[in-house]
């Protein structure tokens, strides 16, 4: 039973290695909120290591939770 329950666990771990983001150069996951540039389909850059890169970057964004964009915000519309 050991064995089948170290199994599981590499098979989850390699699963989320797979699907994270992480910067191109230091290979570091950026923190959430911190912006990330992107320089091609498959290579971002941290802050960090933007300073090093002398062309711009195409486009930039800011690194969000899993949760973003599928959490519901309830807005209290009742009258005061």
């Amino acid at each position: 039973m050991a064995e089948l329950e170290l199994a599981l666990l590499r098979r989850g771990v390699d699963q989320r290695a797979a699907a994270r983001e992480c910067c191109s150069r230091c290979e570091r996951s950026p923190l959430i909120g911190e912006r990330v540039y992107v320089y091609g389909p498959d290579r971002i850059l941290c802050e960090l290591c933007r300073e090093r890169e002398r062309k711009a970057p195409t486009s930039s964004r800011v690194v969000h939770t899993a949760a973003f964009g599928q959490t519901i915000r309830i807005i209290d519309q009742r009258a005061a």
